[in-house]
């Protein structure tokens, strides 16, 4: 977040001074010392030897111009941005790193998704970078490794996202590269049904994961409608999955209005000079009425035959992202909570004294993990406890979970000093995390397409300080107001009812 400007030059005329006036200077007094007798080496003082003629190595030297020293304080980097006359956006800030990370963004998640998509998104995300209607996916490769960058891309429930990380001289070939992947990808027959068998390939490892299928269950059963799509696809969507149905989905929700332009390390006018002309001729469409979430609660439960039971317990955030005092005080909330794998490695930062280490993990071996999460959305989002526990713990387990839910809801539960960590804990993430230029290229992104403008951190930092005891307290309370979303995989027949535990929160 903060620009570091050595002077114009400085240190360049330090070497040089030091080559031109000191170096020569030092080899002349060593060679006249080397004539002399000898000094006595180090313990000269103590046989009564001479000592040596060089300066102390805390004399100044001639002819040395010393740098100013930095200022304690950088202002952030503005963050500027342009609206297209077609209405897609584009977004910069500068950066003191040589490299530079640029992104586009299309809001056309899995929950844009039909019945007929199914998993397109997650197709998508594996079909990112190979041939287009220009190059070939051998040219694509080429052309990367010789700017020495990287590209990646990833689906999310609301977004596409598609970067591009490499040094700063190299900006006109990544912008023309990575939307030309994005806008006019080829969908080669052989090079979908490639993707698509390694697809069914992830499919089967994942099920075989369960903190994957507790997450995924926990969003098929909150939600009725586009938000309980599910991320990944499943075998039965892949089997419908090809080109055409992939040309469609980009035909129809890849279009100027939903898309962002982000850069982090990029001047924002060289940024529009390669962009525009290459984005500027999308039509202009009208952004279609966005999905709305419809949050139900519920319960999912899937027997495997294991020695552990995995479940989670959550309930829904109102308002999302767009309703920003919820969201940051759940992010302190989850901070705050905490929790991790028992056989997680200690050390600063690792949550050790969160309120689930200390009082679950710490207290009952049986637990495996216990964890408090997080998934926020622009206008809904997930609050919960995961864990993973021994079968004949698993009762127990539900009761330890309900009760430190229910204590955080509870006034007086809560005290200043655990509120204090969290909420540095929380900053530290922040900061932390926005030192990397793709992290901050999806901030840029990712709130230019919620809120029209990108806030700055210190906006952020400022609302975590604000938030109180009282605060979290009174979230809580609204959350577990919500219905109980219930979700358990591996050894579940024991478990207690879904309406037996939905009561412990009335």
């Amino acid at each position: 977040m903060y620009l570091f400007n050595f002077g114009n030059g400085a240190g360049v005329g330090f070497f040089e001074g030091r080559t031109n006036n000191v170096l020569g200077k030092r080899f002349a007094a060593t060679s006249a010392v080397a004539t002399q007798s000898s000094s006595g080496g180090i313990f000269s003082w103590l046989t009564g030897g001479k000592s040596s003629s060089l300066p102390p190595l805390d004399f100044p030297l001639n002819d040395v111009t010393i740098p100013s020293p930095l200022p304690d304080r950088y202002e952030t980097p503005p963050t500027k941005i342009t609206t297209l006359k077609n209405g897609l956006k584009i977004g910069s800030e500068l950066s003191a790193s040589p490299a530079a990370s640029i992104g586009l963004f299309v809001d056309c998640g899995s929950i844009y998704e039909t019945p007929a998509s199914f998993g397109a998104t997650h197709l998508l995300e594996r079909m990112a970078f190979k041939s287009t209607l220009n190059r070939s996916h051998l040219r694509v490769v080429r052309e990367v490794e010789a700017t020495g960058g990287s590209v990646s891309a990833a689906a999310s429930r609301e977004q596409m996202i598609y970067t591009y990380d490499a040094l700063k001289t190299f900006v006109p070939q990544m912008v023309e590269l990575l939307i030309d992947s994005v806008r006019n990808p080829a969908f080669l027959d052989w090079e979908v049904n490639e993707q698509i068998a390694k697809l069914k390939d992830e499919i089967s490892e994942l099920s075989k994961n369960p903190q994957h299928l507790l997450l995924e269950a926990v969003h098929s059963a909150s939600y009725s409608g586009e938000y309980g799509n599910p991320l990944m696809a499943t075998e039965s969507a892949a089997n419908r999955l090809n080109g055409d149905v992939l040309e469609e989905f980009v035909i129809q929700n890849y279009t100027a209005s939903r898309m962002v332009l982000a850069a982090s390390g990029v001047e924002h006018d060289e940024l529009l000079k390669y962009a525009e002309p290459l984005l500027s001729d999308m039509p202009a469409v009208a952004r279609p009425k966005e999905p709305t979430p419809v949050y139900v609660g519920g319960d999912y439960r899937r027997q495997a035959e294991e020695g552990t039971t995995h479940f989670a317990l959550a309930f829904e955030i109102p308002g999302g992202w767009l309703n920003e005092q919820n969201a940051m005080t759940a992010t302190v909330l989850q901070m705050l909570m905490g929790g991790g794998g028992s056989f997680s490695a200690g050390g600063p930062g690792k949550g050790m004294y969160s309120r689930l280490y200390l009082n679950v993990l710490n207290e009952y071996p049986q637990m495996q993990m216990f964890s408090a999460f997080t998934s926020i959305y622009n206008t809904t989002g997930i609050f919960g406890i995961q864990a993973t526990t021994s079968s004949d713990f698993a009762n127990k387990g539900i009761d330890v979970a309900v009760k430190e839910l229910l204590a955080v809801a509870t006034p007086g539960k809560v005290d200043q000093k655990q509120l204090d960590r969290a909420k540095r804990a929380t900053k530290s993430a922040i900061l932390m995390n926005l030192e990397s230029r793709m992290v901050a290229t999806e901030d840029i992104a990712k709130q230019i397409s919620t809120y029209g403008e990108r806030k700055p951190v210190q906006h952020f930092l400022s609302a975590i300080d604000k938030v109180t005891v009282e605060d979290i307290t009174s979230l809580a309370q609204k959350i577990l107001r919500s219905p109980l979303t219930m979700a358990s995989y591996g050894d579940v027949l024991y478990l207690p009812t879904y309406d037996a535990v939905s009561r412990k929160f009335q």
